[in-house]
This record gives C-alpha cells, structure tokens and sequence, in this order.
C-alpha cells in the first residue's frame, strides 16, 4: 500500500456516465468533493450514446402530464416482473426486496431533485412498459427523459461528450413517429418539427441542440461544470487501495505514469460494464461472443471490476446483458435493430428457416431466444436473418439509412442480400429454402387475420410502438410477397453488460460472504442490477444507474 496520496478528496468516481454524474452532483451537494475519473478520452459512456431515457415508476413528471401513477402500482408490476418472467427468477440478491423498495422510493426524489438543480425534463408519453399487459403494467409508460438540450452550453467541453450521431435532436418518442414518416401524415409533421423546427432552425441562431443520451449527459455535465467538480479524462483506475480494511483510495494510470487518488468518503465505481474484454466475455457470457456486436461504450473494458474483485467484491449475474438482436452497419459499427424488426414485412429466421422470437418483443428477451435457438442441435442462429420483402425497404428506415435510399450500398457493402426469390435469398445465405418459405406461407397466414398464433407478435401497446397504422389488421405484421427479397445479419448484441459488484440498498459493495466492503460503492453498468436479467421498460438501465448512483453519494455524504 502506498505510503501517502498524490491527491487526497473527498469521493473518487470511477467512470463518467449517467450513475457517476449524479453520484458525483449528490456529494457535491452535499458539501464534499468528488473527482470524476473517466479511463477514455470523452465524457458519457455508455449514457451519452443510449436513448438517454429512464423508466421512473410515480415521478411527479408523469404527475404534471396529468397521469397517475401510484406507487402500488409500480411495485405491483416490477415485483412481477422479477418475480413471474423467466428471466427474473435468476436475479437473486441483487434483486432483492430492499434493492427493489429503494429503487422504487429513491427514484422519485432523485428526479425531483435534479430537477430542482436545472435538468430540465419531459414525460415519455406513450411508450409503454415492456410488459403492458401484466399486473400494474401500463399502456401510456413511466418512462422520462432530459429535454433537448444545446451544447454550446458547455463551451470547449462539447468536443469531449462522447456521441454518435449529431444534427437531429429528437426525443425518444419521436422515433417511432420518424419510422413510418412515409406512410402517415401526422408521423411526417412529427419528423418534420424534429428535423427542422427543433435541428436545422436553432442551428441559424447558432445553437447545436442534442437530444436523447446526449441531452441528458450533456444537461449532467453542464451541472458539473457550474459546481466545478474536478473531470479527468485518460484516467484508467487500476487498482484499488485499502487501508486499516477500508478502501480509501485508487491507482490511476495517466500518460503513461501511475498516481495514488485517496478518498475519505469513498470510492464509487461508475465505471460501466465489461462488454468490451474480449477475455471477459469469453470467460463469462454465452458463446458464441464478440465485442463487434455490442454498442457500448469503447471504455467498458471492466478493469475496475476485477479491481474490485481482488479486494474480495462479490461478482454475479455476470452472464447477463442488456441483449439486443444487431447488426453490424457497413462501416463496422454496431446497431441495435429497435424499429427495423417491429415493423411490418419482415421476420427474423434461423438457418432453419424458423422464427424463434417475437420479433417486436422486448430486446432483452431477443437476445436470450437467439441464444437458445443458437443451442439446438443442428440449427446456427447466430447470426439468425432479418427476411423482408420490398415494402420493407421503401417504406421504412434502416440503420442510417432512409427509406429506399442507400440500397446499392447495402447490398455492394454486404450488409444486405437481396434475391428475387425466396429460394434464392435461402440459397445465397445458406438458410434451409424449404424451412424459409415454409415459414413465410406461415406468418403471411398470421398477417392475414392479425393473430401471429406462434408467438403472440403485435399483441399488446408495446410491440405496436413502432408499427405501422396503414397495416391491417396488425400493424407490426405485413405480408412478404413482394419481391426483391432482402436479409440482413443479425447477432445478440448488446448495450451493456448488467452483471457485476453486488450492492446493498444504498450501492454499497458486498464481500462473499454478505459483509460491507467499506469505502467501495458501485452503481450503473458495473453494479448487478437490480432488474436482474429483465427490462421491465424503456430507460430501466439508465433509472438504476442513477437512483443508486444518487442514493450511494447521498450515503457517502454521511461517512464521518
């Protein structure tokens, strides 16, 4: 152990996402400093490139849209989530009953409370909950986001807010609107007044608005900035150090050089998942893995987990992810499919030719029917293909992609295969012909009465989130009959990794054996959720992040 510190604080936090901003804001508001430690050399992680939502069951922003959500209700639903889907039984303690009653009591008042310090937020309406259709679920959602937000506001920090896409600043439920812009009016007006009213017109007054993960790590570090909370970039923590059995401080390596950071409130490790070690993957998830498939952060490499790890964390649930059916774009990079698999034309098959999902399901359910469709004996699901007929490609967006734009690209690229036929399509990908338009006669049967009778495709407010109003009588269901055919790859990808440290009900880390680790807190991507191996709706990851981001630095503020 070092024998002095070359800087000594209040909190080191360890990342510089949503959970390690709003750790860091609650210590500064507190009365204490915190120093913000990020290993890459841009601020947001994984927060900044996401869809910036939360799910926040009972916020007085649902309350001023004028809808009622009590908190009975949220507990109502999440309890059977966790408790009823498949995927929930798993969870164990990191989603236990008091990870549960703090999430559900601490999220409204962290989200008052930001507001209160100037993040400016809207209500989500109408985007549902994963599963709208159980106990206390709801149709009109509980999701919440940052308002657009411009970033000139930060002035020579807003080159160093990680992004990936800039220029139109819309708002989650936009999305869905921006989808199907070539079949509805009222879907063109929406796209319309994000694109030009909210994008291109604020940037003639000189303004650069964001909207999404970057509105909200934007507002985040906004405030940071005003409170003068100390931000490092290029500061990989390697190692953690503890004193008289506490963890008092960290190991930074920056150009090239090692530092000692101590900490006399603790240290918070914010840090993201380990979806970027190709050894940790290995080591830990379902294989067939890569780390091309996942769209988190590059920094989410999760050396601050095994850090935490040689000073006797408990990890678990570390086969688990925020799975996602992606493809991989031509210029390499990683999507998740959101839109592009709901709407109607198009299905997703194995190499048998079978579907295995509902393909306008919960992502995170997705991903784990790839997986076990992966594993039965003698068919390849990964990659699994996204078959659809012309329609799909003229009507709607792919990617990047606008409608009927960019297909020579596709296709040239070999993102995209495209056939004249559906044997040929099967033929030039390898998938079983005789499975493939079996299964198409099948589900153009399903579209035909608007029941997808395998796997219940359409049949709540979520899966028809993006869907198409022209379709009937489903609207995420639509014949493939009109040729050219295309299919697209399609991988479990990811947003992240959610296992990792155990916690208690105020983000403090747990040894094997149930005992505090003093000192060490975790939150967000490198803490195990406490939505276990779920998603019980949009904006639940980043909700988590930042509850227990905000309830573990309200508890740092109390260590003497």
């Amino acid at each position: 152990m070092p024998e002095f510190y070359d800087h000594l604080t209040d909190v080191v936090v360890v990342g510089s996402g949503a959970a390690a901003a709003v750790t860091a804001l609650a210590v500064k508001d507190a009365g204490l400093e915190p120093i913000i430690l990020e290993s890459t050399d841009l601020f947001g992680g994984s927060s900044a490139i996401s869809g910036g939502g939360l799910w926040i069951p009972g916020s007085h922003v649902m309350q001023r849209a004028g809808v009622l959500d009590t908190p009975e209700a949220g507990s109502t639903y999440l309890n059977h989530v966790l408790d009823h889907h498949p995927a929930g039984a798993g969870a164990g303690e990191a989603s236990g009953r008091e990870r549960r009653e703090a999430f559900l009591r601490g999220g409204p008042e962290m989200v008052a409370w930001l507001e209160d310090i100037g993040l400016l937020w809207r209500y989500g309406r109408g985007y549902p909950d994963s599963y709208p259709h159980a106990p206390g679920g709801s149709v009109t959602g509980r999701a919440i986001e940052a308002r657009r937000y411009d970033l000139k506001r930060l002035g020579r920090w807003r080159e160093n807010l990680r992004h990936t896409v800039r220029g139109v600043a819309f708002h989650a439920t936009d999305a869905a609107a921006m989808a199907t812009s070539r079949r509805s009016p009222r879907s063109l007006l929406t796209s319309a007044k994000a694109i030009g009213l909210h994008s291109v017109a604020p940037r003639l007054n000189g303004r650069d608005m964001v909207g999404l993960g970057n509105a909200l790590m934007g507002r985040l570090l906004e405030l940071l900035l005003d409170r003068t909370v100390s931000i490092r970039l290029e500061s990989e923590v390697t190692d953690l150090i503890v004193r008289e059995g506490r963890v008092s401080g960290v190991v930074v390596r920056r150009n090239g050089e090692a530092f000692n950071v101590g900490a006399t409130h603790g240290v918070m490790i914010a840090s993201g998942g380990f979806e970027k070690s190709p050894e940790l993957r290995e080591r830990f998830l379902p294989l067939p893995t890569s780390t091309t498939w996942s769209s988190g952060s590059p920094g989410n490499t999760g050396v601050p987990l095994e850090a935490a790890a040689r000073v006797g964390a408990r990890l678990v649930n570390m086969d688990s992810a925020w799975w996602g059916p992606t493809v991989i774009h031509p210029d390499g990079t990683a999507g998740i499919m959101n839109s592009e698999r709901s709407l109607p034309h198009g299905i997703i098959v194995a190499s048998d030719g079978r579907r295995f999902m509902n393909e306008s399901g919960p992502s995170v359910d997705a991903g784990r029917q790839q997986y076990a469709k992966h594993r039965e004996e003698g068919v390849s699901a990964i990659p699994a293909f996204h078959i659809t007929d012309s329609r799909h490609r003229a009507w709607y967006p792919y990617g990047t992609f606008r409608p009927g734009a960019g297909t020579r690209k596709m296709v040239e690229s070999g993102f995209m295969v495209r056939a004249d036929t559906l044997e040929e399509l099967a033929r030039a990908t390898g998938i079983n012909p005789a499975g493939l338009t079996a299964t198409v006669e099948r589900f153009n049967a399903f579209a035909a009465t608007g029941v997808d009778e395998e796997f219940g495709r359409g049949g709540n407010a979520h899966d028809r989130f993006y869907s198409d109003s022209r379709v009937r009588p489903n609207p995420t269901l639509g014949r493939i009959s009109r040729a050219p055919f295309s299919a697209v790859r399609v991988y479990p990808g990811d947003l992240g990794t959610n296992g990792g440290i155990l916690t208690d009900q105020v983000g403090r880390a747990l040894a094997e054996d149930g005992a505090v680790i003093e000192g060490l807190y975790a939150a967000g991507n490198a803490a195990a959720s406490v939505m276990g191996a779920t998603y019980p709706g949009p904006g639940a990851p980043i909700a988590a992040a930042m509850v227990f981001g905000f309830l573990a630095g309200r508890h740092m503020s109390e260590v003497e």
